[in-house]
């Protein structure tokens, strides 16, 4: 594990695979941590790839500072903007799964020339609905009241498919305990923030990067609707749908995941 000292925070990422290799960030969504990536950082690296995976401030390793009742979805992107500063690269393919895929969405908005391709797994385009806004900072509030654990387990059989709840015990006692463990203060900072995101549908059209769009089949938060609405607004994104997921196929179907990821970085680093 390494640090940066970003802004206000200082950041604890990890550092996988050759330095020469095709760089590719990845971000964890909410409320996770790097670990999340597990999977995807070992066999990108054994495949020659570099991969950056941090955690998001707030959340993991990196804390959130005192004053920050709310994260924008800009500060995580410029966060990600200063670790590819810290470590020498002026661009990479940035990927990110459910708010970290709103993130790479930001840092695509704020960054452009930064980014190398786009892997966009579960997440959504549009700005927060009303009725969205008021569910995020009553469940920030919730969190910061309660703390994690009541949530984390009224929404695993969520976040994973039901029937991989129960066919991969590991894995869901994994995703428990990154949830349990979160900071309540960042998740709800992070909340807070999400709910005043901007509308990403009018930035998508104008990417130019390589572009790989991912979702679970049984995912029921972005379900796979919103998954072919990002596939309509990007030119040229190609589409996974994978089999036997929920919100996070990268954890519940690793290897199908990573040979739809491994196919694409060929042809970005073509």
């Amino acid at each position: 594990m390494s640090t940066h000292e970003a802004q206000d925070t200082t950041l604890h990422y990890d550092d996988h695979g050759p330095v020469d290799g095709l760089p590719v960030l990845l971000v964890h969504g909410h409320p996770f941590n790097r670990s999340l990536w597990a999977p995807q950082a070992r066999e990108l690296a054994a495949n020659g790839y570099r991969v950056l995976t941090p955690d998001l401030r707030g959340y993991g390793d990196s804390p959130l500072p005192a004053d920050a009742p709310a994260t924008l979805l800009s500060v995580f992107a410029d966060d990600l903007a200063a670790l590819l500063n810290h470590v020498g690269l002026p661009g990479a393919v940035v990927g990110g799964v459910s708010m970290g895929g709103q993130i790479a969405m930001e840092f695509h908005r704020r960054h452009p020339h930064r980014v190398r391709g786009l892997v966009l797994s579960d997440t959504s385009a549009p700005a927060e609905t009303d009725e969205g806004k008021a569910f995020r900072n009553a469940l920030a509030d919730r969190l910061l009241a309660e703390g994690m654990a009541g949530y984390a387990d009224e929404v695993i059989d969520k976040m994973l498919a039901p029937y991989n709840v129960t066919a991969q015990p590991a894995l869901a006692e994994a995703v428990l305990t990154m949830m349990r463990t979160t900071d309540p203060r960042g998740a709800a900072a992070a909340l807070r923030g999400r709910a005043q995101r901007p509308d990403y549908r009018q930035t998508l059209p104008d990417v130019t990067a390589p572009t790989l769009i991912l979702v679970g089949t049984d995912d029921v938060y972005t379900p796979v609707p919103a998954a072919e609405e990002l596939h309509r607004l990007i030119p040229h994104a190609t589409l996974t749908v994978v089999a036997d997921a929920g919100h996070l196929p990268g954890a519940e179907q690793p290897a199908l995941f990573n040979a739809a990821l491994l196919d694409f970085l060929a042809t970005v680093d073509a």
